[in-house]
């Protein structure tokens, strides 16, 4: 596989921590967090946050927060295209 770009890594994350990466996709995502600080910061970030809400029932967050965050989340996915 060819170098990986931060917009690939971004994409793949989730992929990642579910270790559901083949093995050249995950070597050159490990690859690529070993040479650009930026995705290494993203991805610790990413660990931390699922080390934080990891242990979230579904029960946990209200009605509004959680139609507060699904709106946030599509705002984001409608800003990327």
């Amino acid at each position: 596989m060819r170098e990986m770009t931060c917009k690939q890594l971004v994409e793949l994350v989730t992929a990642y921590f579910e270790n559901a990466l083949p093995t050249d996709e995950r070597a050159a995502f490990d690859r690529h967090v070993g040479a650009c600080p930026g995705c290494a910061t993203y991805v610790e970030q990413m660990r931390q946050t699922i080390a934080l809400v990891g242990g979230l029932r579904e029960d946990d967050i209200s009605p509004d927060a959680e139609r507060n965050l699904l709106q946030a989340f599509r705002g984001w996915k409608d800003d990327q295209r």
